[in-house]
């Protein structure tokens, strides 16, 4: 799932060779973003409820929420695409424990301008970026209009975006990734605004506590600061610790400033 702005883009989660180096950031953790269990399992029974015949993961990563959506589904069929083709292969090895790698693809290609769609069901979980034209900024605009086109009538799509709980100061910028600017996001009613304007009605609006949050940032790093504490003078324990401090510091930048909203959206017809 979720790419948030202090993740390592290059780390996969799930890795876990310490005698070589290091475990990636988020070994162990079910979903890339803060997502709790609890909350998925709604999720999850809310898009069923619509009996979708096909879904369209925009962003999958490994898929975890794919795969479970296409497990409550009986004959559904799902389709990830994601650049990262680590997370593809333990997307696809997941797939096949699961005895699902006879309805679940996975294609290692960019999500822009992509002729996937339509689907009756897109996912695209703090992946809006995939949708983007990558010379260009972030566009939330396009990403809702590319949406509206990806999806059936009558379908649903649930879209993770990240939003301002408050406009942030620019000391409060400046602790954040690199490159911060009060533009990176809007508020949470400018954002359903623009999921109207694009031709959706909000069926439910909810987002991260602050506990998923803590959750998945803690568990982000988790793995990686026990090696670092068992491990203080490996070779590449200077460099980690350098990675993982910048990952920390970022986060408690924008900690009760940037929220993230789950939007279940339904095209109007």
């Amino acid at each position: 799932m979720t790419e948030t702005p202090s993740a390592e883009p290059a780390e996969t989660a799930n890795t876990t060779d310490t005698a070589a180096g290091p475990p990636a950031f988020g070994t162990g953790l079910t979903f890339h973003g803060p997502l709790s269990e609890a909350r998925v399992d709604a999720m999850i029974e809310r898009l069923a409820a619509a009996s979708p015949g096909t879904i369209l993961d925009i962003g999958c990563g490994w898929g975890e929420f794919l795969l479970s959506l296409v497990a409550a589904v009986p004959g559904a069929k799902g389709l990830g695409i994601d650049i990262n083709g680590d997370d593809l292969a333990l997307g696809r090895q997941l797939a096949a424990e699961r005895r699902l790698d006879a309805r679940v693809e996975y294609a290692e290609e960019s999500g822009y301008g992509t002729t996937r769609g339509p689907a009756d069901t897109v996912l695209c979980l703090g992946s809006g970026q995939a949708l983007c034209d990558p010379e260009a900024p972030y566009d939330l605009v396009a990403i809702l209009r590319e949406l509206r086109r990806l999806v059936r009538p009558g379908g649903r799509v649930l879209l993770g975006e990240g939003f301002w709980q408050r406009t942030p100061t620019d000391a409060e910028l400046a602790r954040m990734w690199p490159g911060a600017r009060a533009d990176d996001h809007t508020t949470l009613d400018v954002l359903v605004d623009l999921a109207i304007e694009a031709g959706f009605r909000p069926a439910w609006i909810e987002t991260a506590s602050p506990e998923e949050w803590e959750a998945f940032e803690s568990g982000y790093r988790q793995a990686t600061e026990l090696w670092l504490a068992a491990h203080p003078d490996h070779p590449l324990a200077a460099e980690t610790r350098a990675k993982v401090d910048r990952q920390r510091s970022q986060w408690l930048g924008y900690r009760g400033l940037l929220g993230i909203a789950y939007l279940t959206l339904v095209p109007v017809g």
